[in-house]
């Protein structure tokens, strides 16, 4: 078996999951790790998938079939987890450059970003524009927790930064 990341992307429809899952498992693929979004009318999709070597050019096919779709995929290994993975939850008055300045702040602690989604949405009470980030980082012995908490504070004082239990 072998390990593929695959990215797709086609026009959103009813039943794509299902079709895109029809396929791994016809094809004898395992579906291990996913990030499924539905973003302005396109469905997005980053796959995880294992399926034996003798399979996999015909699962491409499949996938392939299906209306619009846009595929890419990259032959991967097994991975070795960080020592361990913190979490977080951002929320700042949006602005150009605000994913720019976090992941900054992050690479310079060193820490590797392992998740990162963020959301656009307008206050409840003001409708002022709200940008807000939950991400995880791997962590090694040399990292440190606080380091990277006082460094995103530093990007603005509008910044509310939440550590997140996992």
């Amino acid at each position: 078996m072998l390990r593929y990341l695959v990215t797709l992307q086609v026009a959103d429809k009813t039943g794509l999951v299902e079709q895109i899952a029809h396929a791994v498992s016809r094809h004898g693929g395992n579906w291990l790790d996913s990030e499924l979004r539905h973003i302005n009318g396109i469905f997005a999709a980053i796959l995880l998938l294992e399926v034996p070597a003798n399979n996999w050019d015909d699962l491409v096919d499949s996938l392939e079939c299906i209306e619009g779709l846009s595929l890419t995929y990259a032959k991967t290994g097994k991975e070795n987890p960080p020592t361990q993975q913190l979490s977080y939850s951002v929320v700042a008055y949006d602005r150009p450059g605000l994913v720019h300045e976090i992941s900054n702040k992050i690479n310079a602690t060193g820490m590797n970003i392992e998740h990162f989604s963020t959301q656009y949405e307008s206050a409840s009470h003001t409708g002022v524009a709200l940008f807000k980030a939950t991400f995880t980082v791997g962590q090694t012995a040399q990292n440190s927790d606080e380091a990277l908490t006082e460094a995103l504070y530093t990007i603005g004082d509008d910044v509310v930064l939440d550590k997140l239990e996992r």
